[in-house]
């Protein structure tokens, strides 16, 4: 059985000069300038996830006595129908999970120079069975409307890290902002390597040029009717005491919250932060705090937004940096349903 390696995709990826061309210098320091434009491909979590995808394939395949490598449709086919229905203890995968999984196969091979044909009938119909058996509609994740981001940034206190954290929920609210997006932000364009995007700090409000899922966006933060819920005010004073100005705009607090530190901020931070300040206004509290602490995440902001905003759709769209309008509308959970009534509008 052909032995596969489950670190990280970007490295299994040999890039190097053909044997019939002489090293030098030069062209060594491309090769590593090439290495690093492979290793920024994909998002880092897309890439950890990737990676997770093809480890958990590999054992499998080793379990099963099976090749990873060439791809086959066959036993591809066969995965895929174990992760829908597990031939052991473990629990089924979703149907979004598993097309997920499949992504990061088809993206795995691509990068070892081989092609997986998701059409292929061995992988396409059982697929599809799979989704005909298993689909359920997506389980969405509660929205946090603007009573609540108030209630929310309330409970923080006004120590260092408290400023940081109440410009982390309110930036990340008006923006619609992913997590990784409020994270990877920094002060001036090129601070560091790394950077997700920048902040310009105008007197209407702030603009964020950021490096998203479909591409640089620039997205508009005015200024709040109140100083205790703008978010431009809270960013601009958790960067004035913080000392902030060169690097990441969301970085670490000292234990004793009274000094910046130099490192990012994880994004993790902000799902810990949302669903701390979720039970401490009792958002749900009818639920046990397990079930509680499920329903709310990073997206909640994004569909808080989507679900509060009394603007037309496509400035929505815009802002959340959509490809289509259907996107928009999954995040919005306070629709007008019935507005218009086309079965009056039939004559019936």
């Amino acid at each position: 059985m052909a032995k596969t390696p489950e670190n990280t995709p970007h490295k299994d990826v040999e890039i190097t000069l053909p044997d019939h061309i002489a090293g030098s210098g030069s062209l060594e320091r491309l090769v590593e300038t090439a290495r690093t434009y492979v290793e920024a491909t994909v998002a880092e979590n897309t890439a950890k996830a990737y990676a997770a995808d093809w480890a958990h394939f590999s054992r499998w395949c080793r379990m099963k006595g099976a090749d990873t490598l060439p791809p086959s449709p066959e036993i591809i086919g066969l995965y895929l129908t174990d992760l829908a229905h597990p031939s052991d203890k473990t629990a089924p995968l979703t149907v979004a999970s598993i097309e997920r999984r499949l992504s990061g196969l088809s993206w795995n091979y691509a990068q070892r120079g081989l092609t997986l044909n998701r059409k292929e009938r061995h992988i396409a119909r059982i697929l599809a069975g799979i989704k005909r058996k298993h689909a359920r509609p997506p389980v969405q994740k509660e929205a946090i409307f603007p009573e609540d981001i108030k209630a929310m940034v309330a409970t923080l206190p006004y120590d260092l890290r408290g400023l940081r954290d109440r410009a982390i929920l309110l930036l990340g609210y008006a923006g619609g902002l992913r997590r990784t997006e409020i994270v990877s932000l920094d002060v001036h364009k090129d601070d560091t390597e790394h950077s997700g995007g920048w902040v310009t700090i105008y007197e209407e409000g702030a603009l964020l040029t950021l490096n998203s899922k479909t591409g640089w966006r620039e997205v508009e933060i005015g200024r709040g009717s109140t100083e205790a819920t703008c978010p431009v005010h809270a960013l601009e004073q958790w960067l004035r005491f913080a000392k902030i100005e060169f690097g990441p705009v969301f970085v670490r607090t000292s234990r004793d919250g009274k000094r910046a530190l130099e490192d990012r901020l994880s994004d993790k931070h902000v799902a810990r932060l949302i669903k701390h300040t979720v039970l401490k206004v009792g958002l749900r509290s009818e639920l046990p705090e397990k079930d509680r602490l499920a329903l709310f995440s990073g997206h909640s902001l994004r569909a808080g937004l989507a679900s509060s905003a009394d603007v037309d759709e496509r400035y929505i769209q815009k802002h959340l940096g959509h490809a289509s309008v259907e996107m928009t509308r999954r995040y919005q959970r306070r629709r007008d349903r019935f507005r218009i009534n086309l079965t009056k509008a039939a004559g019936l």
